[in-house]
């Protein structure tokens, strides 16, 4: 496999970019989870899938775009749909979960009249869809760095301010901080990882690698740094695997990467019960 890895760009690009996601989609994936927005995640991933279609449909309608990397407007599909979510979660301040049902349907709804317009499903969607090994570039590589810089960056900035908002709203509003503008970037951030992670786990699994592995680790954390280095540690043991199993099985990695995700969450939740048993019984 090593030997593999170094002989073929390609598989460099799957795990370089797979290594990175397993880092920061836990890392966000922490946040999300605390703030009980764990939907939004898939919300995002519809509207992703609507910027991917219709970016194929544009390829098939116009050869000069013929070239054109779907993952860029699927980023930008992305941000909008994540701008959208914060806008209605304003508008309906009493039912802000209506926001997240509203932009999945619309994403859903772009999604498919841009599939039936680029007369369905290709090999290419596909990949998008579920994930691929051999279908992350180099410049794919690049975007995912470039992402994860943003996001690095974003939480060293405002990892107090998140930290106070996800666990006391009102208290970060009376204390002067900038809750609504810190809302706004935390969305668009949310949008480019899943945008970003799309090539290695796919648009429709990705919100499980912002959850899954968060899910393990709040099984077995004392703290919220712990949640946030057991996070990490699942998300790129899942990685891992997941790629490994992907490549040698010639399966989705999308789909191995979260079976591996489930897989640890199912030992985590048993390891609690066992350990619980075993005090019990001394």
């Amino acid at each position: 496999m090593i030997e593999s890895i170094l002989r073929y760009e390609f598989l460099q690009n799957a795990f370089a970019s797979g290594l990175i996601i397993g880092v920061i989609a836990p890392l966000l994936g922490v946040f999300i989870v605390v703030r009980r927005l764990s939907l939004i995640a898939d919300a995002l991933s519809h509207v992703t899938l609507a910027g991917i279609a219709g970016s194929l449909y544009i390829s098939q309608s116009i050869g000069a775009l013929a070239l054109l990397n779907p993952l860029y407007l699927g980023i930008a599909a992305s941000v909008t749909g994540s701008l959208f979510i914060e806008r209605l979660r304003r508008l309906y301040k009493h039912y802000e979960e209506l926001a997240i049902p509203i932009i999945m349907s619309a994403g859903l709804g772009f999604g498919a009249i841009f599939i039936s317009l680029a007369e369905g499903f290709s090999s290419d969607l596909f990949s998008y869809l579920f994930g691929s090994v051999s279908a992350v570039s180099r410049q794919d590589l690049w975007i995912v760095v470039i992402i994860a810089v943003i996001v690095i960056l974003f939480l060293c900035i405002f990892f107090k301010e998140l930290f106070v908002l996800s666990f006391d709203e009102e208290y970060a509003k009376a204390s002067g901080l900038p809750a609504k503008w810190i809302h706004v970037l935390f969305m668009v951030v949310t949008a480019l990882v899943i945008a970003g992670s799309m090539r290695i786990v796919g648009i429709l699994l990705v919100s499980s690698l912002m959850t899954l592995p968060v899910a393990a680790a709040m099984r077995i954390s004392k703290s919220f740094k712990q949640a946030i280095f057991f996070s990490i540690t699942f998300g790129e043991l899942a990685v891992i695997i997941g790629l490994v199993s992907a490549f040698y099985l010639d399966l989705a990695p999308g789909g191995t990467i979260v079976v591996t995700s489930i897989i640890i969450l199912l030992l985590t939740i048993l390891s609690k019960k066992w350990t619980k048993k075993g005090v019990l019984s001394q």
